[in-house]
């Protein structure tokens, strides 16, 4: 601690000073440029307003560094627009200083700001102490207040870790303590032989340790946690009733709770009462207790079947009374995935998060509005129309809104209920913390700039919106964009690239990785076909019971659009690639149809029999396709890509983490070893110390480094 006051003396000499666009000389990005952005996130705003503290995480070497960040608010700076318009842009250029929360070699996450906005509890691993710590944003020097242990037991929809008590003196946090009725045999450390008894024995990077999560307690300015739950159950998503008196959190207290996913929320008190709030069929996730103290509004689901990832079902806003008996559905009518709920300090209003057609936008509904119906009762941030700025010169004036862009995460001030601050990132641009208000003239700003840096105001590719209808004349929706200096007489190959989920989303935000592929000289398509969020319901559900059926053929018929309406691509050069259930719509492609010349498969399924089998989440198949490999095998390996393997022409690269649990890597080895006995040329990359996507900065490069020469060999 002695180097602290030199350090921040330091500091406020050499504060973070935003780049104002630096015009500097453009060059094709590379596949290493990727470790240059930072990755910026959760901006929780202070009680009054008036700051922000918010999470970086940045690449040093072959690490990845995860620090905090402050900044003010303050509404004297001009406002940054997401605007195409390079003069309006140059005009209104904010100059904003940001300063780490921390000293620099703290490592730190999940800022939350204490009710009374006198300090800052966050989560940290420093001088042998993991846990939450506390600091003052004036001294900002940290103490210790509780140990945390940590499971790496896979649970859904984790939510929040540790929440202040309203008086500011206390916090409520999750911490895994052994599990004491645990099979002696399975809980001694032991690796030889391992003795499994449980289904969910698979974390998602190696074996399911014997530790369940519970509620604690901690005074934190007299140290002394107290447990308030037990038992052989995993508690978690907390949220201290503005009483004082009742925490509540989310636990699945099911007999079987590895057999049958469904999560209900409870409250404990400060004795350790424990009382159930909701029981239901389907599952619940993310309570929030009103500021008032009479309701918690949550998402959740209503189908008596789900699946611990990837659930087809979207998550609609729920609020009840404290008391579990007054129950309303409040986002039915959006017919959009919804997450997130936030309460405004008066307790009228309900913030969340939705997808919709490739966006993320902050919604608003009305308490006093439950059981009216109707989506026009939702209010989105940003609406329809224009939105009031500030010019250099301090005058108000009116520009169009950004009309492609993707809200991550936000929080509410309580001083201000239409205050907020929120990420936000659009095609051209990595994420960035904003400011953003609801109600009459609604205006957002922007206020940090770690990405800067990385942005070229012509280095990048511009997606262009794509939209079709497809073969049973369901509207689908992609983009596509060009590559780095096309040229209208050139002829030019294409890669088509497939999201995850399946019920994921492409859409209006940044990717390095796609600014990478355009760079190097290649047009690359992504689309929503059926089973993505963001469309409804009945289009979510368009994959159930046949993943590579609807959506294969919405795929293609992407395809043959983009080879329509741009002459330029060579229909001769194509390539395809995805992730996940992306990787298994790879596979499946190049078992279907020999268009493609080239084809990368990461993290893929090939085999819907044994995924089910060796999965963590092998309830995917009962939610997908409604039962056991044993009673639905033939569906099952009527949809698998191995049973095509026969059909394979494309040469296909394999890329796997060898610890992915996820999809576990036999999932790639069936298929890669499918194509090379029959004599296709394939190579299979493996990545140790990799689970279900690379996380070490080397392998992120060489992958992408790998994707693009298998590509450039086989499509140019």
């Amino acid at each position: 601690m002695k180097n602290q006051s030199s350090f921040f003396a330091t500091l406020c000499v050499a504060v973070f000073v935003i780049a104002s666009y630096a015009q500097s000389p453009t060059r094709p990005l590379a596949p290493a440029d990727i470790l240059r952005i930072a990755n910026v996130g959760d901006p929780q705003i202070s009680p009054n307003g008036d700051r922000v503290v918010y999470v970086v995480t940045t690449v040093d070497g072959n690490a990845n560094v995860t620090r905090l960040w402050i900044t003010r608010v303050g509404l004297e700076f001009p406002i940054l627009h997401t605007s195409r318009q390079p003069d309006q842009r140059r005009d209104n250029l904010p100059q904003r200083l940001s300063t780490p929360l921390l000293p620099p070699t703290w490592n730190a996450s999940n800022p939350r700001w204490s009710p009374d906005g006198k300090r800052i509890a966050f989560l940290s691993t420093h001088d042998n102490q993991n846990g939450i710590w506390v600091v003052s944003p004036d001294n900002r020097l940290p103490r210790f207040v509780a140990s945390v242990q940590e499971t790496n037991f896979f649970v859904t929809y984790a939510g929040e870790t540790f929440a202040w008590s309203p008086d500011s003196r206390s916090i409520a946090y999750i911490t895994a303590t052994e599990d004491t009725a645990a099979n002696p045999d399975t809980a001694d450390d032991k690796d030889d032989p391992r003795v499994i008894d449980r289904i969910q024995y698979k974390s998602r990077t190696s074996f399911s340790d014997h530790l369940r999560t519970h509620v604690w307690i901690v005074d934190v300015d007299d140290p002394q946690p107290r447990e308030l739950t037990s038992d052989t159950y995993y508690d978690h998503a907390l949220s201290f009733s503005p009483r004082g008196d009742e925490i509540a959190f989310l636990s699945n207290r099911e007999p079987d709770s590895d057999a049958i996913n469904n999560s209900d929320i409870f409250a404990v008190d400060l004795h350790g009462q424990v009382r159930q709030i909701t029981n239901t069929k389907g599952c619940e996730y993310e309570p929030t207790w009103s500021p008032d103290g009479k309701w918690i509004a949550y998402t959740a689901t209503k189908r008596d079947v789900t699946t611990i990832d990837s659930v087809a079902e979207d998550t609609h806003v729920w609020v009840t009374d404290a008391g579990g008996n007054n129950v309303h559905e409040l986002s039915l009518a959006l017919d959009r995935r919804a997450r997130a709920p936030r309460w405004s300090g008066d307790s009228k209003w309900i913030f969340f998060l939705a997808n919709d057609r490739g966006h993320t936008r902050i919604h608003r509904v009305e308490l006093a509005r439950m059981g009216s119906g109707g989506s026009e009762l939702i209010q989105s941030f940003p609406p329809t129309g224009p939105t009031l700025v500030k010019n250099a010169l301090g005058n108000s004036i009116a520009l169009p809104l950004p009309t492609a862009f993707q809200i991550g995460s936000f929080s509410l001030s309580n001083a201000d209920s239409a205050l907020f601050a929120f990420t936000l990132s659009d095609p051209q641009r990595p994420t960035e913390v904003w400011i953003g208000r609801f109600g009459l003239g609604e205006s957002m700003r922007r206020i940090s700039g770690h990405n800067d840096g990385f942005v070229r105001p012509s280095g990048n590719s511009e997606p262009e919106s794509l939209s079709f209808r497809s073969f049973d004349g369901t509207r689908v929706e992609g983009w596509l964009m060009k590559p780095i200096g096309w040229q209208l007489d050139r002829k030019y190959p294409m890669i088509l690239s497939i999201h995850g989920g399946p019920h994921g989303m492409y859409g209006y935000a940044f990717n390095p990785t796609f600014q990478v592929y355009a760079a190097r000289g290649y047009a690359v398509l992504y689309l929503n076909p059926r089973g993505s969020a963001g469309y409804g319901q009945k289009f979510s559900d368009g994959t159930l019971n046949e993943w590579g059926g609807g959506d294969y053929r919405d795929l293609m018929a992407g395809v043959d659009e983009a080879l329509k309406r741009y002459p330029w691509i060579d229909a001769d050069r194509l390539g395809v690639t995805g992730g996940s259930y992306g990787g298994f719509m790879t596979n499946w492609i190049i078992t279907q149809t020999p268009r493609f010349k080239a084809a990368v498969s990461v993290a893929s399924v090939s085999n819907l029999i044994s995924f089910y089998s060796t999965s963590l989440y092998q309830d995917l198949i009962h939610a997908e396709f409604g039962g056991f490999p044993w009673d639905n095998y033939d569906l099952l390996w009527q949809w698998s890509p191995l049973r095509y393997v026969k059909q394979v022409q494309t040469p296909t690269l394999f890329i796997h983490g060898e610890q992915d649990n996820d999809v576990h890597i036999t999932q790639a080895e069936e298929m890669y070893m499918g194509l090379k006995r029959r004599g296709i040329e394939t190579v299979f990359l493996r990545y140790p110390r990799e689970g279900h996507g690379l996380r070490e900065p080397k392998h992120r490069v060489d992958a992408l480094e790998r994707t693009l020469a298998w590509f450039d060999r086989y499509l140019k």
